[in-house]
């Protein structure tokens, strides 16, 4: 049974979740001086696939023989992993990790835009059409300071990340169709398909056998992104998706943004500008009215 009001276990877990995923965009920093984008990206995936297929084994959860699941797998893979990945990492190459994760917190936006038009039961409510409407003028506004201070490939790296977070929205209403699959095999599958996109991609664009062998660092980098932000985050979150419920969930998108600034802040001398900080109070007045907390506070209590 889902536990609507979270407790000490679950919220312990949603703090470890943000500060994973937050630490993803750290990850991406490091690994990005010594390795090319499309190398990051499949060595997250295909490491986290292994480790995520081996979770499902030792649960006995293995998927079905079935060509339009694997052809799934596949379409969520691309657009879940292989181009919001792909977006996110090489826009961090002009943008910090910590505005690349305020960027990111855009998704709930997208995809709650996305439901509204490509379903028939998720449509707009007026909280959730006015939350994205703030949420989305809040990116505007730290974007439209950055193209009147001229940083043009600043600018065109936050429309990178923000493609990654249209690529989310689409996502998650592609997903609902895998709701009788375990959500464990859910994730190993589109990773393991992302995997496949990725390989001759990484193969045609980056030539990984011209590169050197990669200092210690980004090897860290890239096996906390495969472990720690991949098959660890994943488990986590199915979990707290389980106990909580998705209402609940959706909180992490709050977090994630806090924890990656302050890791860029304390660990890559990184500093945010003022219209980023109120732009990133935007997105958060945006999300709560999306996501309905902030008017059961203001909301009178019956009798």
């Amino acid at each position: 049974m889902i536990n609507r009001t979270m407790g000490p276990a679950e919220w312990a877990m949603l703090i470890v979740l943000s500060i994973v995923w937050g630490g993803s965009f750290f990850l991406y920093a490091i690994a990005l001086i010594d390795l090319p984008v499309f190398t990051i990206v499949f060595l997250r995936v295909s490491l986290g696939s292994l480790g995520l297929w081996l979770c499902a084994w030792a649960m006995g959860l293995l998927p079905r023989r079935d060509a339009v699941l694997w052809r799934n797998f596949l379409i969520m893979g691309l657009i879940n992993n292989a181009i919001p990945f792909s977006l996110i990492v090489w826009g961090q190459k002009e943008v910090a990790s910590g505005l690349a994760a305020i960027l990111n917190a855009t998704t709930p936006f997208f995809t709650v835009l996305t439901a509204n038009w490509l379903t028939a039961d998720e449509k707009l409510s007026w909280n959730r059409l006015l939350g994205a409407f703030i949420g989305l003028s809040g990116v505007a506004a730290m974007m439209g300071a950055d193209l009147v201070q001229a940083q043009g490939g600043a600018l065109v790296s936050q429309l990178a990340i923000i493609g990654a977070a249209v690529s989310y929205g689409f996502a998650s209403v592609f997903g609902r169709r895998f709701a009788g699959t375990p959500p464990v095999v859910t994730a190993a599958g589109q990773t393991a398909g992302s995997s496949l996109i990725l390989l001759p991609v990484m193969l045609l664009v980056d030539a990984p056998w011209r590169l050197g062998f990669p200092p210690l660092q980004a090897c860290l980098a890239v096996a906390g992104l495969a472990i720690l932000c991949t098959s660890i985050a994943y488990i986590l979150y199915f979990t707290i998706l389980k106990r909580a419920g998705a209402t609940n969930i959706v909180l992490v998108t709050f977090l994630v943004p806090v924890s990656a600034i302050l890791l860029g802040i304390m660990l890559l001398g990184e500093r945010l500008g003022l219209h980023h900080v109120i732009g990133m109070v935007t997105i958060a007045f945006g999300l709560a009215l999306i996501d309905g907390r902030i008017l059961s506070l203001v909301r009178p209590r019956r009798i």
